[in-house]
Order: structure tokens, then C-alpha cells, then sequence
């Protein structure tokens, strides 16, 4: 058993439906056998509430002031992240090609500031965050997911921090060996 946090472990999110097999595409456009199905695990509050103390044990130590997450799984751990914290929580929304703080929720002028999100598989979500910040001189003081799927985690220099590493293998479209065996491409995803 590979523990994520305290009563967590990879059978109970299989368990719960979170990791799935088959042929799937992902968000990024990658093919992989493996899916996570993160909504069965943000939708179990005490699940959810074990995974972002794993993820967070490595930053409770550093002085942040609040916490960052993009649409749309992110935003939940955002939210669970910063009440652990007992700090506020800013959602980096989609718009257009990248992503905006919208409804006059953006972070002040030098925060500490820490990123979430929900599934790492090649960092997209994450640079656009990062991309958006960059426009409100804040201060990253580190990355955290609760499930890195990434083959090699990206370098987003920051310190990157995981409640369940879990590499799986994604393809090119044009490069994966399941669709060259025939099998259904399932896509499950939001984009």
C-alpha cells in the first residue's frame, strides 16, 4: 500500500473510482492508460481534507498569506488548502488563451503566496498561474498537487510538493501504442 496521508492510500482512491484504466485522453491533449478522476476525491471532504495536509506538510512551516488555484479542480483545493492554513484563497479563472482573477479577488501587491492545484501531468495549469502572478509582484513560495502523474515533474522553481506521486505514462496522440492497438479513446476531461 502507498500511503497519500493518513488513511489514504492508492487502493482507496482506486477504491472510490479516483484512478481509472483504459485509453484516455488527457486535458493536455497526452493519451494515457491511467486517468485521475479527481472529482471522486474532492467530492469526500474528509478524503480531501487528509490529501491537502500530506500535500501541505512540507510549506506549514514558511510564511504564507494565502493560496492560489486554477479553475476548476483547483479551486477546491485552494479553498481547503488556505482554511488549513487559516489564510484567504484566490482563484485564477480561465480567460481567453490564459487565466485571470476576476470579481476583484486578485492578491495584493509583494503576498507570500502558494499554488495548488488538483492533478500534475505536464504543469500547463500551473505556468498560466505562475504567468498570471508575475503581473501582481507577489512572492511564490512554492507548488503543490495532490496527485504528481507527471513521468518528471516539471521545474517550475519552486519547491514542489505532492500528497501522491504517482508517475503514469502519457503519449503523443500520434506516438501512443493505444490507439495503435485499437483500443477506445475515452475522453473524460473538462477542456
Amino acid at each position: 500500500m502507498r500511503p497519500v496521508g493518513e488513511g489514504i492510500t492508492f487502493e482507496v482512491l482506486t477504491q472510490i473510482g479516483a484512478i481509472l484504466q483504459g485509453h484516455f485522453l488527457l486535458t493536455s491533449g497526452r493519451h494515457s492508460a491511467v486517468y485521475f478522476e479527481k472529482f471522486r476525491l474532492l467530492e469526500r471532504p474528509a478524503l480531501l481534507e487528509k490529501a491537502t495536509a500530506a500535500m501541505l506538510a512540507p510549506f506549514r512551516t514558511m510564511a504564507i498569506e494565502g493560496v492560489v488555484g486554477p479553475t476548476l479542480g483547483g479551486v477546491i483545493v485552494a479553498y481547503e488548502a488556505a482554511r488549513q492554513l487559516s489564510v484567504q484563497a484566490f482563484y485564477a479563472e480561465r480567460e481567453g488563451e490564459g487565466r485571470a482573477f476576476r470579481r476583484d479577488g486578485a492578491p495584493e501587491l509583494g503576498m507570500r503566496l502558494l499554488v495548488v492545484d488538483d492533478v500534475l501531468t505536464t504543469g500547463g495549469s500551473i505556468r498560466e498561474v505562475l504567468s498570471l502572478l508575475q503581473r501582481y509582484a507577489v512572492q511564490v513560495v512554492g507548488i503543490g498537487v495532490l496527485i504528481d502523474r507527471s513521468e518528471t515533474p516539471p521545474d517550475f522553481g519552486y519547491p514542489l510538493s505532492s500528497a501522491l506521486r504517482l508517475p503514469a505514462d502519457s503519449y503523443a496522440p500520434e506516438e501512443c501504442p493505444l490507439c495503435r492497438q485499437g483500443i477506445p479513446l475515452t475522453k473524460r476531461g473538462s477542456r
